[in-house]
């Protein structure tokens, strides 16, 4: 079988795209595609070539009813440019490959990360992992920008005065504060990098990180445009019920017994749905089953 090739892929292998204030990501290298995804998928039965029509349908079949292994035969490379508080989150997903900077073999860059004020905001009264959403008064916010500028700026002397007077890197660096950007090759399967994405773009997760997974899902949109549009309809738009959730959903319905087909088969005609895909909604709403 030949390499998949994606020309919008390869139109920007090495290029850096921009996040935050000095970081980036670039693809460095990739391996399949759509066209991977849905050979794997029909190995089994020895399926041809067949159309985007059908490629489309048996992507979002498989996402819709997670059949997770042919997005594994994708695997993307990226090159990275984080803060490390940032690359800590990152790192709690296992599922990936990662070579990072080493502040033992390499004097640490003179880069950090400093929010605008737009991100200086006050600790949420009611998430107590995250900020409030309205920034600090511009007085407030400024005077403490300026802060963490003068504090990174002085961590940073006294790391490099430490180095000229004979001090080991890899004690020197140990003061250095989480927003020292770092940097790593991180390769990973599109799966699980579906998995990141769904958890790092939720509105709950911290700014920072979901700005680098913004970018990410916009280069995984070059190499397979139709898994990613299949993961933003059945993962990142989609919510999950619980069964007294759904039994709520019912009640409201009239109940399982009750609930007026017609008129949930027009509400899904106007929301986009068609043919199989409205029987499946009646169906969830009726049963509960999530296929």
């Amino acid at each position: 079988m030949a390499r998949v090739q994606v020309p919008e892929a390869d139109a920007i292998v090495d290029q850096e795209f921009s996040v935050l204030d000095h970081g980036f990501v670039r693809l460095v290298d990739y391996l399949g595609g759509d066209a991977r995804i849905v050979q794997a998928a029909r190995v089994s039965y020895g399926g041809g070539t067949k159309t985007f029509r059908q490629d489309r349908g048996l992507i979002n079949y498989l996402m819709r009813n997670r059949h997770t292994s042919p997005f594994e035969q994708v695997v993307l490379t990226f090159h990275a440019k984080m803060p490390v508080f940032v690359a800590r989150q990152w790192v709690r997903h296992r599922t990936a490959r990662l070579n990072e900077i080493s502040g033992r073999y390499s004097v640490m860059e003179d880069q950090f990360y400093l929010p605008d004020s737009a991100h200086i905001n006050a600790q949420s009264t009611t998430n107590r992992q995250g900020r409030d959403h309205d920034p600090l008064p511009p007085e407030v916010s400024g005077e403490l920008r300026n802060e963490l500028a003068s504090e990174q700026r002085a961590a940073y002397e006294r790391y490099e005065d430490k180095i000229s007077r004979g001090l080991a890197r890899e004690v020197a660096r140990i003061n250095l504060p989480l927003s020292l950007y770092t940097q790593w090759y991180w390769q990973i399967d599109l799966h699980n990098l579906f998995h990141f994405l769904e958890l790092r773009l939720d509105p709950h997760a911290q700014y920072e990180i979901r700005a680098y997974a913004e970018v990410i899902l916009d280069i995984a949109r070059r190499v397979a445009p139709l898994a990613c549009e299949a993961f933003e309809e059945h993962r990142r738009k989609a919510v999950s019920l619980s069964g007294r959730e759904l039994d709520a959903v019912r009640s409201l319905l009239g109940g399982a017994e009750g609930i007026d087909d017609a008129a949930l088969r027009a509400a899904a005609e106007e929301a986009g749905l068609s043919g199989k895909a409205i029987e499946r909604f009646v169906e969830k709403l009726r049963s509960g089953t999530q296929s």
